[in-house]
């Protein structure tokens, strides 16, 4: 079985990331979390799945739930990182549905894994008056798709009382490499009869928005609740749940700092 909460970390990454920019003076973070993801492949369904937080931020180097860097540089309102971060697209043959899969007319039993990997790339970061926007390309260190995704974020952070709050919009582009793997049917499955199917490079759009409130002293409580819309090259993949065009992704968690 592919590590549940490695799949459930992802939105807890750019959580854990919101707290440690939102004026939280601590060095360590530590805490707990709950992710509930819908799947787009077929027959996977929804996870729900715990997991713990833990986080660092020193003068350079920092560690943000499942992505960790290093201060390329960092001035006033703007930063450039050199980023590592865990992708977890990946799915096991085992956790589709049978009959989901029959349906976009595919046997389980011809399928391949499709592997989680690690990105290295650059991310830059612009913060003013009017908003955040972060730009961001990565790409595969482990020769699993040997794609690459770049990234644009815009978000207007707002302080409510104690409470804040980060609306965002971004989008997401897939490489043909990376969309293949994740979405096409490999060339080995091909071999074994499976109808071919090769999306290319997508745009993925995206709404979300970020909510943090201190209490207590150092605790925080941090959530998200996220949209994406799969484009209709992606949403038409017989590996892709018949008739689901997108995904919601929620998260809660309680951090505290040292």
């Amino acid at each position: 079985m592919k590590p549940l909460f490695v799949f459930a970390a992802l939105p807890a990454a750019l959580l854990v990331s919101s707290l440690a920019s939102a004026q939280q003076p601590s060095r360590w973070g530590l805490g707990v979390g709950a992710a509930v993801s819908d799947s787009v492949y077929a027959g996977e369904g929804t996870r729900v799945t715990p997991f713990p937080l833990v986080s660092y931020q020193g003068e350079r180097f920092y560690w943000r739930g499942i992505q960790g860097g290093a201060h390329l540089v960092k001035r006033a309102g703007f930063s450039l990182d050199a980023t590592l971060s865990a992708r977890s697209d990946g799915i096991d043959r085992d956790d589709f549905g049978v009959l989901e899969l029959a349906e976009r007319g595919i046997d389980r039993n011809l399928l391949e894994d499709r592997d989680d990997a690690f990105d290295l790339g650059l991310a830059g970061s612009w913060r003013g008056d009017m908003g955040q926007l972060d730009v961001g390309v990565k790409g595969d260190v482990t020769s699993t798709s040997k794609g690459y995704e770049a990234n644009l974020t815009y978000s207007y952070p707002f302080q409510w009382g104690a409470t804040r709050i980060a609306p965002n919009v971004g989008v997401s582009h897939l490489s043909k490499k990376l969309a293949n793997y994740y979405y096409g049917i490999l060339p080995e499955e091909v071999a074994r009869g499976v109808a071919n199917y090769q999306p290319g490079s997508a745009a993925v759009p995206r709404i979300g928005i970020d909510v943090m409130r201190p209490f207590a002293g150092n605790w925080a409580f941090i959530g998200n609740v996220a949209y994406r819309k799969l484009p209709t090259k992606l949403s038409d993949s017989p590996l892709v749940e018949k008739d689901k065009d997108g995904s919601v992704s929620a998260f809660i968690g309680f951090s505290r700092g040292f």
